[in-house]
């Protein structure tokens, strides 16, 4: 299935629920990232208690393609050697803005472990958000990004390793 069968799903997903979507936009990030960026009259159903039903709706999406063999499971691309393709629904630029203030954050905290040379710990974070993290530091030589601890309070570290 390709991307535009993925957004005649998508589509089709939020007009059951009721709401009419003004605008769909699929932007290439980078070559494993492919964000479905839709514009609706009624984000509310989406973005309330802290867009959890937009976090529903990447998670059904992705598990539909998925299982249609749309796209690779996790495992598979990783028993494989390859990164994993990611599908990204964001509704009237939630997930954008959530992206950036990470990435802020991940610039910030780099910087502090720069300038102290010594390892950084981030506030626990989500899986998405911690790769986000460990993607945005990933070209930095100075640098080295790691997750540890168990279930929610699973944070990244971003260790000073000096110029390599």
């Amino acid at each position: 299935m390709d991307k535009q069968e993925i957004q005649n799903l998508i589509k089709e997903m939020i007009e059951k629920i009721g709401v009419a979507i003004t605008k769909i936009d699929i932007v290439e990030d980078g070559p494993h990232n492919t964000w479905f960026s839709i514009e609706v009259n009624e984000p509310h159903f989406f973005l309330g208690r802290e867009g959890e039903a937009l976090y529903a709706l990447n998670h059904l999406v992705r598990r539909i393609t998925e299982d249609k063999n749309l796209t690779p499971s996790p495992l598979l691309v990783k028993e494989r050697g390859g990164e994993q393709s990611q599908i990204l629904i964001d509704i009237n630029g939630f997930q954008k803005k959530r992206v950036e203030n990470i990435r802020a954050i991940a610039h910030m905290m780099g910087e502090r472990a720069r300038y102290f040379k010594s390892s950084i710990e981030v506030d626990p974070m989500s899986a998405f958000e911690r790769r986000i993290v460990h993607e945005f530091l990933s070209n930095e030589t100075d640098l080295k990004t790691e997750s540890t601890g168990f279930g929610p309070s699973r944070r990244v570290v971003i260790k000073y390793v000096g110029n390599l």
